[in-house]
């Protein structure tokens, strides 16, 4: 069966987001008997299941709140994390600038917390596929977990592979029958080759990268490789605005720098791009400016093991209540 996303009332298990007057936001599972419990008086769960996605309802103490089913981009940045997530705006460029389309055989590497993979799944639907790679297990548990979450189901079109890319990908998949690689991982440049022989003539390759140095070491190794077009780089900045009335002016805070995507393509067996002219620039690289790639200086950030293991908790109290809601779905339809 193929994973929806629940529409009509609110049922027990499903996920809600509750925003008060000031723009506060709770992300409840609702639950038999379950209530929200703030400063502000106490929402019983009960008030909700029923009501149509959009209801406003009122607290003990007659605060109001809006209920609705979180979007994607609300649930990727409340969801439990076991590493952190592409934010959504790169998530949409990566699906866009990679062109991800329905039915595509999509490889991606690593999984994290499962928030590109969602977009992913989203954007290859019920006829692609999509393989994600993550070397750590727990990181796998808690964006399986969410994943499963969001949809209500572990979607037929997805298989996480715990292992590392540059030893699984070979053993998964025949040369030239990847449409599309993503690679969100410290050093892309590792798996370059076996992705390359992955990838289908014209097929694509996006990684994102935290730093420069990350950035500039791809590139070369894209150039070095033979095997892509000219690499083209780039980052995404969303700066909100504050429009009510004639006071009209950008917020005070924006999503700045998260990341660099760089794209390249799959050149045909044995074909010899037309050469790129360049102004005079430092293309080689020392020992030294390799120091400057380690896992350490780009910025890897270690997460205790007592830490993560709570995040795979939540991650799968949220999938059981997920599943839940799911059965109560399938048993609301065969009664119907």
């Amino acid at each position: 069966m193929t994973a929806q996303r629940p529409s009509g009332p609110f049922r027990v298990g499903d996920r809600v987001q509750l925003t008060d007057s000031k723009g506060r936001m709770h992300t409840i599972t609702l639950r038999d008997g379950g209530e929200l419990h703030t400063q502000h008086g106490v929402l019983r769960h009960s008030e909700l299941v029923g009501s149509p996605d959009g209801s406003v309802v009122v607290n003990s103490l007659g605060h109001d709140y809006l209920a609705l089913r979180p979007l994607l981009r609300d649930f990727a940045m409340s969801m439990p994390r076991g590493a952190a997530i592409v934010y959504p705006k790169d998530s949409a460029q990566i699906v866009m600038q990679a062109d991800v389309f329905p039915g595509a055989v999509v490889v991606e590497a690593g999984v994290g917390s499962g928030a590109l993979s969602l977009a992913l799944l989203r954007a290859i639907g019920p006829d692609g596929r999509l393989t994600s790679f993550e070397r750590r297990e727990d990181f796998a548990d808690v964006a399986k977990a969410n994943v499963e979450t969001f949809f209500g189901e572990v979607p037929d079109s997805w298989n996480v592979v715990v292992g590392d890319l540059a030893e699984q990908l070979p053993a998964q998949f025949e040369p030239g029958t990847v449409d599309r690689a993503v690679l969100d991982m410290l050093a892309p440049w590792e798996c370059l080759d076996v992705v390359a022989d992955a990838l289908t003539a014209g097929g694509v390759v996006i990684c994102y990268v935290a730093t420069a140095t990350q950035l500039s070491r791809v590139a070369e190794y894209l150039r070095a490789t033979g095997l892509f077009t000219e690499p083209d780089a780039s980052e995404t900045m969303v700066r909100g605005w504050h429009v009510e009335g004639l006071a009209v002016r950008p917020d005070h805070r924006m999503v700045a720098h998260t990341g660099f995507l760089i794209t390249a393509r799959r050149l045909a067996p044995g074909a010899v791009p037309p050469e790129v002219r360049r102004r005079a620039s430092k293309t080689s690289y020392t020992d030294a400016d390799v120091e400057l790639w380690t896992p350490g200086a780009v910025g890897d950030r270690e997460i205790t093991d007592k830490n993560l293991r709570k995040r795979v908790r939540d991650a799968q109290k949220a999938a059981a209540g997920a599943r839940e809601a799911a059965t109560s779905r399938e048993g609301d339809a065969a009664s119907e």
